[in-house]
């Protein structure tokens, strides 16, 4: 690293714009400004210093805050996009996730599924985007914390005229010896809380550090809310996964890697009364019947076996619990939360074969609609179920289709083989529909009956990142108030010849600044400080005919 030197003999890294120990502006640009950049005066930001290797062009990128920004745009952007359509734990279960967004939202519901915006956040790339947002922070953090704190740790008293008279806030009182008014000067800076430090003939004062470090700590919040979020992405740590179960339907809990069994015992829906005279002006709001609760009561199993590779399940039972909204069944490290229903959800289908020309009843099957058998046999006569579409539709090419494994819409292809007849006859059936292909058959089924349950739609929960969540919007609020209501605030005055001047810096609230050192100024019969932005601004106007 190149070293710079000042005319007062202290050296200097390259990339500083003033003098460590003098502040004079060193830097052309420092040179030419009219008031100074305080920023990190006295010292240089590594991505201002290195340059040459591979690590440094990583971390002069990462150090930019336009970089920074463009991130979070980007994620901004995903996770707006990510609200357009349901992500994938909102939709039903044994159901093809690709076919569906097709299906529903067209060539946009199958470019949002391509891009991965149906598991947004659960992606791998948009946690790339919170690590590089995560990294970002931390190297643009220690690329400018380390310089400020150096500056402000080495400061010295005694600061070069050249620095003085480019600060914002400046006063010269000619034919004046400051030691006439340095111990009043001094009373009145320690009454306003200033740490004050001589040195000769000059003096430093100076209050609110603490304020400078406020953005460091809003940063230290949002890495550690950044890491919850990262964290969320391993099964060890977080876990948000939604099941359907049914009624007597016994399933693994999703996330829990096959150790913990669901049975739904029954699901319940409670409606309030429409003749209660409590309820009958919020039902009549609604325009129907309102649900008062719902709950699913379920039994709990363990799997013995659940840490082998193969083997049936061998369930133990834990417990039976009532699932209500806002009413989790919690075990383990999980919690199982009521969030869904849906009513009277097709079972199983019964089917009379029926002969045609008699009208003869031969006999019944029953199909169930989630694991259908393909043959059935009734005396002599057998069944084959040729094929099976859960939720029945006509594709564009005029192909029966399914859009789901969901038997919203069921229809069936049987073929019927009789004693009486050696070629098979083929029917097709749907709701409401039989129809006959050849339109020869002596054979025909008809729907004799619907069996129905109830599902339960349920949040299977496991959330350890929330401490860091938490942790994280503590700090950022505390980075917040320490930024926001606190001031850093330093005067330098020295004597330079036969006049006093006054310089003065803090990062905000310039005007109270000013008046404050004003009021002590006047105290003592030294010049008031004026605001150097303001007559710089005023002579930009005249020089190009501005007016006020």
């Amino acid at each position: 690293m190149q070293l710079l030197s000042c005319s007062c003999g202290h050296t200097n890294p390259k990339g500083t714009e003033l003098c460590g120990g003098c502040g004079k502006p060193i830097s052309e640009q420092a040179k030419n400004e009219k008031t100074l950049n305080m920023r990190y005066e006295g010292a240089a930001r590594r991505s201002q210093a290195y340059h040459k290797s591979v690590v440094d062009r990583i971390w002069n990128f990462f150090s930019s805050v336009k970089v920074g920004v463009w991130i979070i745009v980007i994620l901004l952007i995903a996770s707006s996009i990510g609200t357009i359509f349901p992500q994938y734990m909102y939709i039903p279960t044994n159901i093809n996730i690709g076919q569906y967004y097709e299906n529903e939202f067209g060539f946009l519901g199958k470019l949002y599924y391509d891009l991965g915006f149906h598991n947004l956040y659960k992606s791998w790339w948009y946690l790339l985007l919170l690590a590089a947002l995560t990294v970002s922070l931390i190297i643009a953090s220690v690329d400018r914390f380390f310089p400020l704190y150096r500056s402000l740790k080495n400061q010295r008293v005694k600061k070069h005229v050249t620095f003085m008279k480019k600060q914002r806030l400046v006063s010269e009182t000619n034919n004046l010896k400051f030691n006439f008014v340095k111990n009043n000067i001094i009373k009145q800076l320690e009454e306003k809380k200033y740490k004050v430090t001589t040195d000769g003939d000059s003096l430093l004062a100076e209050k609110g550090r603490f304020s400078r470090w406020g953005p460091y700590v809003n940063h230290i919040g949002l890495i550690t809310f950044l890491l919850g979020g990262m964290l969320r992405f391993s099964p060890e740590l977080f876990v948000d996964e939604f099941m359907w179960i049914r009624d007597g339907e016994t399933s693994s809990i999703p996330g829990t890697n096959g150790e913990y069994y669901l049975e739904s015992d029954q699901f319940l829906l409670e409606l309030y009364d429409e003749d209660d005279e409590t309820f009958q002006n919020a039902i009549q709001r609604a325009g129907g019947t309102v649900v008062k609760t719902y709950q699913t009561s379920v039994t709990l199993y363990r799997n013995q076996n659940y840490d082998q590779l193969r083997g049936d399940p061998d369930l133990q039972e834990i417990k039976t619990y009532d699932i209500r909204v806002n009413e989790p069944l919690k075990f383990d490290r999980f919690a199982l939360y009521q969030l869904n229903y849906k009513l009277n959800e097709f079972k199983a289908m019964d089917f009379k074969l029926i002969n045609e020309e008699t009208e003869e009843e031969i006999g019944q099957i029953r199909v169930d609609l989630f694991n259908p058998e393909m043959n059935y046999e009734i005396n002599d006569y057998t069944i084959t179920l040729k094929d099976y579409f859960p939720d029945f539709y006509l594709n564009s090419e005029g192909v029966p289709s399914t859009k789901s494994s969901i038997p919203d819409n069921p229809a069936f292809i049987f073929e019927v083989n009789s004693p009486e007849k050696e070629e098979s006859e083929v029917s097709f059936l749907s709701i409401g529909s039989n129809f006959d292909p050849n339109e020869s058959n002596t054979y025909i089924l008809r729907l004799a009956g619907v069996g129905m349950n109830h599902v339960s739609g349920l949040t299977v929960r496991k959330d350890f990142t929330l401490p860091f969540l938490v942790v994280g919007g503590v700090i950022f609020m505390i980075g917040l108030v320490q930024g926001s209501y606190w001031t850093h605030r330093r005067i330098w005055i020295r004597q330079e010849a036969e006049d006093v001047i006054i310089a003065a810096h803090t990062n905000k609230n310039w005007f109270g600044f000013a008046r404050e050192i004003n009021v002590m100024a006047e105290k003592v019969n030294l010049s008031q400080v004026t605001d150097q932005t303001n007559i710089n601004e005023g002579k930009e106007r005249e020089k190009y005919g501005g007016s006020e």
